[in-house]
């Protein structure tokens, strides 16, 4: 994200107040925009992170077999995946500060509550939300179940679980 984003908007509305001499007094914090650009960062950095995380498991690994692979989503600003043995960790931006994060599995078996699919094999969609809420001084705070988050701690806990249960 551009740390500056927000003072080039203060010097526009600077200028557009000059030249109209129209004082526009809400310039340079729109929470809407915000949250949005914001969101989108978010997730940027989660995808740094899980990149960073899976690249380290899938060099200490050494096999090809069971490597972590990570895809962008197309049509998306920032969603990702992680996909390993038909086993998929999606981060999805389901609208500005809301991200769902779902483990999807389409296989004969699975441990989690399943349900069925079009072809009969099970598939499980359990989905976790990280929320965004507002601090001080427009501070954007991401949380998951009302408790703030930092994303070392959720790429651990994330990347563990979905080792663990894509594991053959």
């Amino acid at each position: 994200m551009d740390k500056l984003g927000w003072i080039k908007e203060l010097v526009r509305a600077e200028q557009k107040m000059e030249e109209s001499g129209v004082v526009d007094f809400g310039a340079g914090f729109d929470p809407a925009q915000l949250l949005v650009n914001e969101s989108i960062s978010f997730l940027t950095q989660l995808k740094t992170a899980f990149v960073e995380a899976a690249s380290g498991f899938n060099q200490l690994k050494g096999s090809a077999v069971g490597r972590v692979k990570i895809y962008g989503i197309s049509n998306t600003h920032s969603d990702f995946m992680l996909f390993r043995n038909g086993f998929k960790l999606i981060f999805a931006l389901k609208e500005p500060g809301l991200i769902g994060i779902r483990f999807h599995y389409v296989g004969a078996t699975f441990v989690q509550v399943p349900a069925a699919s079009d072809d009969g094999q099970k598939v499980s969609q359990e989905e976790d939300l990280l929320q965004a809420r507002w601090g001080a001084f427009g501070d954007l705070v991401w949380t998951y179940q009302e408790q703030p988050i930092k994303i070392d701690y959720l790429v651990r806990y994330y990347l563990t679980r979905f080792i663990r249960e894509s594991a053959k």
